[in-house]
């Protein structure tokens, strides 16, 4: 069997967690930064990140021999960044390694070559073994970890640790070309504005490129719809803690399968998270999980953190703000924008209001949801910026739908109108979409139409309360009223088409 003596300096492929495997390499740990105990492990550094921790050797791989295989099962750009950096690195460490490895002696240089090179026997195992030098080397460091929880010896994972944030001093990496080793704050685009929002955008999708740091916070999550369920599944891919509750009790078993925690009720999710999200579908069922018994009120402690994802009108925001507070808890408004296939993605559009100490908690929880996210100030701002969002969106639909059975219905062919559409200033992955699901009679919910219709009409009732007219939300909300009698409520948002054609 190929030996491969793992120390500090040598180039690995780390799976931590839930991320897939990626290339690092092993450095000393800060000299404040303790080893797991009980734990065989090494201290790495990952390339293309700001990520660094404690990896134990049943999940370390040598690079080279490993190299085609990982390549072959990991893709993204972020995880291409990452494997060129290495070989940038390499470049320029080919003269220092060879001076390094010259002094080994002429069996370990052998045993070194042939799995470094893997050229014979590419599929052979590689046996990984401790250098207990370097072992002892470490537990001599006396390095702390950031949390005491973090040592215990049940952990499944090693924990993690941020370096860039400040929290560690005195640890440099060495930079290469191509890599980027910023703290995950630089690589997020922010930008303030006159009204006093801000505006936070990931540089691509971190759902999909893993790179983001889970915080270390427990997380709960109170409703698992369309929207809930992808953004609970994002969570747990990035590595976070969740406690999840759900109405319908069976719509937490994939989850549950998946790593998640199951809350017998929302006051127990609270009292056993930090930050607890909710996402259900209206005004009253946002109440009701709040207010109701055993509801969220009941678990609230001073210091725990809400926060209210539902799409509800301000007024709700208001009151559920007030009472949480009142208990000394902390409170964030934060509906979506989009779909169930973002959020599937985690490529939602956030929208956040309130406690902004609770929104910069939230940092990592946002980016595993979603592309963007933007705080907006007072409680109830978010909820009325989504409602108008959401107004557009409904009427521009119904719009669509309108023009489709006007073609229809004047002898012009529907698909030649989409196809025209999609050439001009209005074309959109939203137009495109939504305008073949009605011309292939697939109207399978990716956002339901009774939800949209409540949405116009609390933007309606909104306008209504600051005397402002809405005449084409008033239009657009009698033709979503006429889809929900024809038995179209729990389609997707596309069959309003119905309404045009019965």
């Amino acid at each position: 069997m190929a030996t491969a003596h793992l120390r500090i300096g040598d180039l690995v492929w780390g799976k931590l967690g839930r991320y897939p495997p990626w290339p690092g390499k092993i450095v000393s740990p800060p000299k404040d930064l303790k080893k797991p105990r009980g734990k065989k492990c090494f201290f790495v550094k990952f390339f293309g990140t700001e990520d660094h921790a404690w990896i134990k050797v049943e999940q370390l791989k040598p690079y080279h021999p490993h190299k085609e295989e990982m390549i072959k099962i990991n893709k993204g750009k972020r995880f291409q960044q990452a494997v060129d950096a290495v070989e940038e690195f390499l470049k320029k460490a080919k003269g220092k390694d060879q001076a390094s490895h010259s002094s080994n002696s002429s069996e370990e240089k052998k045993s070194i070559t042939a799995d470094v090179k893997g050229r014979k026997n590419p599929g052979r195992p590689v046996k990984l073994i401790i250098d207990e030098d370097e072992d002892d080397l470490n537990s001599h460091r006396g390095v702390c970890l950031q949390k005491d929880k973090d040592l215990t010896d049940s952990d499944p994972e090693p924990s993690s640790v941020r370096l860039g944030a400040g929290t560690v001093t005195g640890f440099k990496w060495e930079s290469s070309p191509g890599s980027s080793l910023e703290p995950i704050s630089k690589r997020l685009k922010i930008i303030e504005e006159d009204t006093g929002s801000t505006s936070i955008q990931a540089a691509d999708s971190t759902a999909i490129n893993g790179s983001i740091i889970p915080t270390d916070k427990r997380i709960g999550f109170l409703g698992l719809g369309l929207m809930g369920s992808g953004i609970v599944s994002n969570l747990l891919k990035m590595g976070h803690v969740v406690t999840v509750w759900n109405r319908t009790a069976e719509k937490c078993d994939l989850f549950i399968q998946e790593g998640a925690r199951l809350g017998r009720t929302p006051a127990e999710v609270v009292s056993m998270c930090d930050i607890t999200f909710s996402c259900v579908s209206d005004p009253k069922a946002a109440r009701d999980l709040v207010l109701g018994p055993s509801g969220v009120l009941q678990g609230i402690r001073p210091g725990k953190c809400y926060v209210e994802m539902s799409t509800v009108d301000p007024e709700t925001i208001t009151e559920l703000a007030q009472v949480i507070t009142s208990r000394g808890g902390r409170f964030l408004e934060a509906p979506v924008s989009g779909s169930q296939q973002l959020s599937n993605d985690g490529m939602l559009v956030i929208l956040a209001a309130g406690d902004r100490t609770v929104y910069e908690d939230c940092s990592s929880c946002f980016q595993a949801m979603g592309k963007t996210s933007f705080f907006l100030g007072e409680p109830g701002n978010a909820a009325k910026m989504m409602l108008i969002l959401n107004m557009v969106q409904g009427s521009f639909m119904a719009t669509i739908a309108e023009g489709l059975t006007l073609a229809q219905a004047t002898g012009q062919s529907q698909q030649t109108f989409l196809d025209i559409l999609c050439q001009g200033q209005m074309a959109s992955t939203f137009l495109d979409q939504k305008c073949q699901n009605i011309l292939q009679g697939n109207f399978k919910p990716d956002y339901y139409l009774k939800h949209i219709q409540k949405d116009l009409r609390l933007a309606i009732a909104m306008g209504d309360s600051v005397n402002h007219p809405t005449p084409m939300a008033a239009a657009a909300n009698e033709v979503y009223k006429r889809a929900k009698a024809l038995d179209q409520s729990d389609n997707d948002m596309s069959a309003v088409y119905r309404a045009y054609i019965h």
